[in-house]
């Protein structure tokens, strides 16, 4: 994949003052006259960069607020079939979630992490390499001085923030439609000709047979295998006109997350909306919001 390093885009005004212009008028200043306006402020800046932590690599969006930073925001992108998908769902993510904040002086890092001719939960290895990167060099890296850090995903991204939330202590962890829940079901589904195929259940079917006949495998990387040690605060948004596939399994995540005794506090959200609800209802984003002020007060 070719590699863009990490660009900043100045107004344009000041790029042909900065460089000069062929048939630019020289300007110059009358007595009486107004002065002229103040220079706006910098633009955010936004690019992409490849981060390595621990040896393991992986390219992510960052976009560094106009706001002075304080706090940063780990963003995971939901499913994609191919790894020339992954950078441009990781931008889409980034945006997203830039959306949703009330304000924009957090730092946000939107992980490209792989998945093609992957397991699902395979891409946590780099998705894991992105945040400890976050939490132990991008102050040194990009120069700012950062207190907080968040973490945040949607769909397989939220998994993959809830799976990370068992394994690393961070302020607080966001997850909307987090999923798969149960994945020797979906699998099954494929496999009666009930659901349409996808890479994923193929690429399990290849390694480990069909889920009819060997379930365990399946079942080990299913979220509802991952409903204890939360490390972190979790809120977890759910559309109640989800899929059939995510709404029969939603409530026996519900119900074992909650029944953890070696979690942090972890808060559920149920609103009208489907898959994508969190970037769509009103409600949902207030509680987004109220859920990381309330931890960047503390």
């Amino acid at each position: 994949m070719r590699q863009r390093s990490m660009m900043f885009c100045l107004p344009l005004l000041v790029l042909l003052v900065a460089c000069g212009g062929s048939g630019s008028a020289e300007v110059v200043p009358v007595a009486g006259s107004t002065p002229p306006p103040a220079i706006p402020p910098a633009p955010p800046a936004q690019g992409i960069r490849t981060i390595t932590y621990g040896g393991v690599s992986v390219q992510v969006v960052i976009h560094i607020p106009t706001a002075s930073v304080k706090d940063a925001l780990v963003l995971y992108h939901p499913t994609v079939w191919f790894d020339d998908q992954t950078l441009p769902a990781a931008e889409n993510t980034l945006e997203n979630f830039k959306r949703l904040l009330q304000r924009d002086d957090m730092l946000l890092v939107s992980v490209a992490y792989p998945q093609q001719n992957r397991e699902i939960g395979e891409g946590l290895r780099e998705a894991e390499a992105a945040l400890l990167w976050v939490k132990n060099e991008a102050s040194r890296a990009l120069g700012l001085s950062i207190n907080r850090v968040f973490m945040a995903g949607h769909s397989q991204g939220a998994y993959v923030a809830t799976r990370l939330n068992t394994l690393h202590p961070t302020d607080g962890v966001i997850a909307n439609a987090p999923g798969p829940l149960d994945f020797e079901y979906r699998c099954l589904l494929e496999e009666r000709g009930s659901a349409p195929g996808s890479q994923e259940c193929g690429l399990m079917v290849q390694r480990y047979g069909p889920a009819s006949a060997n379930p365990e495998p399946y079942r080990k990387i299913s979220l509802l295998s991952f409903t204890a040690g939360f490390k972190a605060d979790a809120l977890f948004v759910q559309g109640l006109d989800d899929s059939a596939i995510q709404m029969r399994s939603w409530p026996l995540f519900k119900q074992s997350v909650q029944a953890c005794t070696s979690c942090q506090r972890p808060v559920f959200l149920e609103v009208a909306g489907g898959h994508n609800a969190l970037f769509i209802s009103f409600e949902a984003r207030e509680a987004f919001n109220q859920f990381i002020d309330q931890r960047r007060s503390r």
